[in-house]
């Protein structure tokens, strides 16, 4: 698997995830709180798949 295709795949389960994140204490999928965590799912997302695929090779 390419270098690529890790990092955009982390990206979406990142940003998935913090988008989701909000509705555990009862936010809506669209308040700024859901649209800020999926921001930063992104990037944190982003910090690992480069992190893995360095790994992997």
């Amino acid at each position: 698997m390419s270098r690529k295709t890790i990092i955009w795949i982390t990206l979406a389960i990142g940003s998935t995830v913090g988008g989701m994140l909000p509705t555990l204490w009862g936010d809506s999928f669209i308040s700024m709180t859901s649209i800020f965590l999926t921001a930063v799912g992104g990037f944190v997302g982003i910090y690992v798949g480069f992190k893995v695929s360095e790994f992997i090779g």
